[in-house]
C-alpha cells in the first residue's frame, strides 16, 4: 500500500440539502450521532494502509478543515500524510470549479509531486465503510486502464437518479456503458463513484480533458472513452452498505435507518472502525423521570424529556416535558420545557423554546438551520 494514493473531492453539487451545507461542504455534514461525511472516506482509506491522503475543497470548508485539522485522529499527521487543497485562485480560476476535472487540473501539481503509481479517487457525499485491498488488487489483476466499484442500485441507498451515475458491467467485470442523470436508469449498476487507476495515466487524462475545454470527468472522460472504446474500464462489486447522501430526504432516511441493530453492525464492523475528531464530554445524562427509547443518544447530552426514535449528537439538552419524536439533533442544539418536535432535522446549536411544537410528514422533514431560535 505504499504505492497507492488517495484524493477526496469535496466540491459536489449540494443544492439539494438545502440549510444543511449552506455554511457547510457535504463532506462535514453531522452524521450517525457523532461523526461527519469525510470520516467515512478517511477511515476506509487508513484501514487499507494509505497513508498519502488528499483533500480537495471548494466552497464552506471552513468547518472541514476544522473538523479535519492535522489528520491527529486518522494518523496522517505524518511527513506524507494528510494534504488539504484549498481553492486555487488565479486571474482564470476564482476557485469555483465547474467539475471534478476541473478540480483535478488545478491541483496537477499535488498529482505530479506524490510518489505512489496508484490512486484512489472518491467523492465525498458517499457514506460507506470499504477496505480497498482487494478492490486494488482486482484492478491490477484485471489489467484494466481504470477501476470503478459500484453496488446494486437496490442496495445503494439514499440515491437520486438525477444526480445518479448506473453502469453496464459484463461477465468479466468490464464496463460497458455508462448512464448518468436519468431520471428512469436502464442499468442495474450504480456507480459509487469511486476510481482507482495509475496516478500517471489520471495526469494524462486530466490534462488531455483541460486542453479539450472539458469539465466533467464523467461525462467528458470516462463516458465518452468507454462508448469510444479508448479505455479499458473494469468494474468491482462493493456488496456492503452504501448510501449516497444528495438530499434532505436521503440524509434523514440514513439516519433513521442507524436506529436498526442490523445496519449499524454493516456500517460499523468491529474490525474497521470510523474514525472522528475527539470531543471530550461526560457521558450522556438521564434525569429521573426522562424516557428514552429508540434512540442514537451521543456523549455529553442531557435528557430530562422523553426522545423516541431519534438521532442526538452531542452536547444536546432536551428539558423537562419536552417531546422528541423520529428527528435529528445535531450538537449543542437545546429543547426547552414543554416542546414538542417529530420529523425534525435541527442543526447545531439551534433552540425550540419552551411549548414550542414543530410536527412535520415523514416525506417532508423540517430543516432548522443553525443557530436559529424558535
Amino acid at each position: 500500500m505504499k504505492d497507492v494514493m488517495g484524493l477526496i473531492y469535496t466540491g459536489e453539487n449540494d443544492i439539494h440539502l438545502g440549510e444543511l451545507t449552506s455554511q457547510r461542504a457535504v463532506a462535514a455534514l453531522p452524521i450517525a450521532g457523532r461523526y461527519r461525511v469525510i470520516d467515512f472516506q478517511l477511515s476506509s482509506m487508513v484501514h487499507t494502509g494509505i497513508k498519502n491522503v488528499g483533500v480537495i475543497t471548494q466552497k464552506n470548508y471552513s468547518s472541514l478543515m476544522d473538523h479535519i485539522g492535522s489528520g491527529r485522529e486518522w494518523d496522517l499527521h505524518g511527513k506524507q500524510g494528510l494534504v488539504m487543497l484549498p481553492p486555487f485562485l488565479t486571474r482564470e480560476n476564482m476557485g469555483v470549479y465547474t467539475g471534478l476535472l476541473d478540480a483535478l487540473k488545478s491541483n496537477a501539481n499535488f498529482l505530479r509531486l506524490s510518489s505512489q503509481e496508484y490512486i484512489v479517487l472518491t467523492n465525498s457525499h458517499t457514506v460507506y465503510n470499504i477496505d480497498f485491498t482487494d478492490a486494488l488488487r482486482d484492478h491490477v489483476e484485471s489489467g484494466a486502464d481504470l477501476t470503478i466499484l459500484y453496488t446494486h442500485g437496490s442496495k445503494f441507498t439514499g440515491t437520486d437518479s438525477e444526480n445518479g451515475t448506473y453502469l453496464s458491467v459484463s461477465e468479466d467485470g468490464t464496463v460497458t456503458g455508462m448512464e448518468i442523470g436519468s431520471a428512469v436508469p436502464t442499468r442495474e449498476c450504480a456507480s459509487l463513484k469511486i476510481y482507482i487507476t495509475k496516478r500517471e495515466l489520471l495526469r494524462q487524462l486530466v490534462e488531455q480533458g483541460a486542453a479539450n475545454g472539458l469539465h466533467s470527468f464523467e461525462r467528458d472522460v470516462l463516458q465518452r472513452n468507454i462508448n469510444q472504446g479508448n479505455l479499458k474500464v473494469h468494474g468491482y462489486e462493493y456488496k456492503g452498505l452504501a448510501c449516497q447522501i444528495d438530499s434532505i430526504q436521503s440524509y434523514f432516511n440514513f439516519n433513521m435507518s442507524l436506529l436498526n441493530s442490523d445496519v449499524r453492525r454493516q456500517l460499523f464492523p468491529a474490525d474497521r472502525p470510523v474514525y472522528t475528531k475527539v470531543r471530550d464530554d461526560l457521558p450522556a445524562r438521564y434525569v429521573e423521570d426522562s424516557q428514552c427509547s429508540g434512540s442514537l443518544v451521543a456523549n455529553g447530552c442531557v435528557i430530562e424529556g422523553t426522545v423516541i426514535n431519534s438521532v442526538l449528537f452531542r452536547g444536546v439538552k432536551i428539558a423537562k416535558g419536552a417531546v422528541v419524536k423520529n428527528s435529528i439533533i445535531m450538537q449543542d442544539a437545546q429543547i426547552q420545557e414543554g416542546a414538542e418536535i417529530d420529523h425534525c432535522i435541527l442543526d447545531k446549536q439551534s433552540v425550540i423554546r419552551r411549548n414550542g411544537r414543530l410536527i412535520a410528514p415523514a416525506a417532508y422533514p423540517i430543516v432548522i438551520a443553525k443557530n436559529v431560535v424558535i
